[in-house]
């Protein structure tokens, strides 16, 4: 093992689609997978086989695709899970079963075993990986709250088993950075056989000290490094891909930690996870987000203009970002809109580019310029348009204002069928979502509904992000226009028609989400 080398295992397939209305058709994870393997990253987590139909299927066609990175599916602790994984994965050039059990006390008691008899489990089912496949990967969920003593019996006989990683999971985000290093550094040195595997580590965000427990570990010793773009995941997310690159990039001084990442990618795939996603990525976030390479003090400015040094770390280019910027606007045309939304990471077919250049035209003839925002907010609406065709908004009317009541008046096509209604409301906004339900019976709740403008002045586009759950499904809508209400009825009907999707394609108890404990007998 290259003591200098760190693989980046990257997650965003598989914890990053367990975000709550994170899910991602087949054809977009097809498509982020080749923009992972294209920018380098050694092992890509391709998803949980045995949680669906549709994610086995995902996992086994990116293996069937895959140029160069490993490609990994994870297995619970039972026969049946890895059995699954392994037929996902036995396509790839190099394929790995990543299983997994949660050994801390809280964990242990979910599935009620004892030390011995979990121990017994972890013996025999890393032992059947092995046997399905050459390469296994191990982790004891919620390793920063196990038992030293017993996190390293459960260590070393996964060792023995046959697992040749072993990866750390802070599963909670409960750590902090010289801990992190701490339990590596000691569970290298104490555990029999460690010196001979690889150690992983995977941090959560929920303190904010992901990326800073990834990098102190790697400092201690691990030599693999679990991560999704974007820092996308469960709760608050995730190590990010593009943290870890960055920081051993510019400060390889103190982290001289070889990758083969190509850098300059970072940023299209970045973009093109948040508009598959439906998470976009917050204004001042590190490395890919909008202000990162922003400066509107006079003295930053100044600076910048003399020397860029100043006051960046790292040159735009390294990301991704050109140097050129081509002002969209009405008198633009096909070309220039493929050459901007190239530099932004999303490649278009030509009917989909065809689909997005009479938004653009329709948007530009109402704004004097058409902002990077603006085109990855159609996109993101032009994708969710995709999802389904069983509910289209067709026209919209609202009355608002002080003297209520407040009313829609739409038309709805269902599966084809013209429908019309007018409903009152709170506002115009309930009215519409009103008036949606009145022609669309549904039992989904509303749980997010949220405004932003996706760049300045009064006719800015906003963008209405909503999430609905239904019997324990949940799905997101996203949507932009110029119009507010209509923007906020497009967001809603495409929320209703991923849950449509996904009551049809999702078994009961099939579904990712709904893969518990109970199941790991």
């Amino acid at each position: 093992m290259t003591q200098d080398r760190v693989y980046i295992f990257d997650t965003t397939l598989r914890d990053g689609e367990q975000s709550p209305g994170a899910t991602m058709t087949h054809s977009e994870k097809l498509e982020l997978a080749e923009m992972l393997d294209d920018m380098g990253v050694d092992i890509i987590e391709a998803g949980f086989p045995i949680a669906s139909e549709g994610d086995f299927k995902a996992v086994s066609d990116i293996a069937k695709r895959s140029k160069n990175a490993m490609i990994c599916g994870l297995a619970r602790a039972n026969f049946k899970d890895i059995d699954r994984c392994a037929e996902a994965v036995r396509h790839a050039a190099q394929p790995r079963i990543h299983t997994f059990i949660g050994t801390s006390p809280l964990h242990r008691a979910i599935p009620n075993l004892t030390q011995d008899e979990m121990a017994e489990r972890i013996h025999e089912t890393v032992t059947h990986a092995r046997n399905q496949c050459d390469n296994v990967q191990w982790s004891p969920m919620d390793a920063t709250r196990t038992e030293y003593d017993y996190l390293c019996r459960t260590i070393e006989i996964a060792i023995k088993a046959g697992a040749s990683t072993i990866n750390i999971p802070d599963t909670v985000g409960y750590t902090a950075p010289r801990e992190s290093a701490e339990l590596i550094r000691r569970l290298i040195k104490d555990v029999p056989g460690a010196t001979e595997v690889i150690f992983a580590t995977h941090c959560h965000n929920d303190l904010g000290m992901a990326t800073a427990n990834s990098l102190a570990a790697v400092d201690a010793g691990a030599r693999q490094i679990e991560c999704t773009i974007n820092g996308l995941g469960e709760r608050a997310g995730n190590t990010a891909l593009e943290e870890v690159v960055m920081a051993m990039k510019v400060r390889n001084d103190i982290m001289p930690y070889r990758t083969q990442i190509d850098s300059t990618k970072i940023m299209a795939i970045s973009r093109r996870v948040a508009t598959v996603s439906g998470f976009a990525v917050q204004f001042n976030k590190a490395i890919v987000g909008k202000n990162a390479f922003a400066h509107e003090s006079g003295i930053h400015q100044d600076g910048m203009l003399k020397n860029a040094e100043t006051f960046e770390i790292m040159r735009p280019e390294d990301v991704g970002l050109s140097e050129t910027n081509l002002v969209m606007g009405k008198h633009s045309g096909r070309a220039a809109l493929r050459s901007k939304l190239k530099d932004l990471g999303i490649d278009l077919a030509d009917n989909q580019l065809n689909d997005v250049f009479v938004r653009f035209k329709d948007l530009a003839d109402r704004k004097k310029e058409v902002f990077d925002e603006d085109l990855l907010a159609l996109v993101r609406a032009d994708t969710a348009d995709e999802q389904s065709d069983h509910l289209n908004l067709k026209s919209l009317r609202v009355i608002c204002g002080t003297q209520g009541p407040q009313e829609a008046s739409l038309e709805l096509s269902i599966d084809g069928i013209m429908h019309s209604v007018t409903a009152t409301g709170d506002g115009p906004v309930d009215a519409t979502f009103k008036a949606v339900k009145a022609l669309f019976p549904h039992t989904a709740r509303l749980q997010l509904y949220q405004v932003n403008a996706v760049t300045e002045g009064t006719d800015a586009q906003a963008t209405v992000s909503v999430r609905m759950e239904e019997d324990g499904k949940i799905a997101t809508g996203q949507s932009a226009d110029t119009d507010t209400v209509v923007a906020s009825a497009k967001a809603y009907i495409n929320a209703l028609n991923r849950l449509i999707v996904r009551r049809e394609k999702s078994a009961p108890g099939e579904d990712l989400k709904s893969v518990s404990y109970k199941d790991a007998g």
